[in-house]
């Protein structure tokens, strides 16, 4: 058994006991496996032990995976920030993007998604904590964003992601999350039917799914440390 198997399934374990602690079955959150800075035999030694959900913060860096990775069926989920000059790609090539913070993307996104792929899945991201430094739609705004994002063709809204900063214990973890879910829930009860809350890092998962998260995602649990680029 490889290291990314070991600890892929150590990590299936925590989501399954916290998924348990909380009265939820373990199939309600889905293990998204964040491959950034990661080559692609890191990918495949974690598809060859059942993951199939990767989320990638570099734009170009995750392109070139992608490509590489074509014939397997993978899902690829963009998880980092978005520049304009980047919607074609993350359209061209992704199949989730869970970093909508602001309608001007989300129209790119919509025009740029190519007619024979199916929708393109979107979480909008909320600044839970008012971080000032955070990228995020202030959730005051989030309402009327997301009205406007599940009108738009080529795009099918599912929910919302947050990262709020990391907080001194699982109490106040789950208070921040909290709002999220709080936000997601009033979503729903405009009508939006919204299925998805991206929340719970390696850190933090626990809170996370205490706290309603659908979808955690996993970086250096699996992989191990990152080595940035200078």
């Amino acid at each position: 058994m490889t290291t990314i198997q070991t600890r892929l399934q150590a990590v299936h374990q925590r989501i399954d006991a916290a998924a348990h602690a909380s009265g939820r079955p373990s199939n309600a959150v889905t293990l998204l496996a964040v491959s950034k800075t990661f080559g692609t035999d890191a990918v495949q030694a974690a598809y060859a032990a059942g993951q199939t959900a990767f989320g990638e913060n570099y734009i170009q860096e995750a392109v070139q995976k992608i490509t590489l990775l074509h014939h397997l069926p993978l899902q690829w989920h963009c998880i980092g920030p978005i520049q304009s000059n980047k919607t074609r790609l993350v359209a061209e090539h992704f199949d989730w993007v869970h970093t909508v913070d602001r309608l001007k993307i989300a129209e790119r996104l919509s025009a740029q998604r190519p007619a024979e792929k199916p929708p393109l899945q979107v979480c909008l991201q909320v600044n839970v904590d008012g971080g000032a430094t955070k990228s995020g739609v202030v959730p005051a705004e989030a309402m009327a964003l997301a009205k406007a994002v599940a009108l738009l063709p080529g795009l099918h809204l599912r929910g919302l992601m947050c990262i709020p900063e990391p907080a001194f214990d699982f109490v106040a973890a789950c208070a921040v999350f909290s709002r999220a879910r709080g936000l997601f829930d009033a979503l729903n009860a405009e009508g939006l039917a919204l299925d998805t809350l991206s929340m719970g890092m390696s850190a933090d998962l626990e809170a996370a799914i205490a706290s309603g998260s659908t979808m955690v995602r996993v970086g250096s649990a699996i992989f191990g440390g990152r080595h940035y680029p200078a």
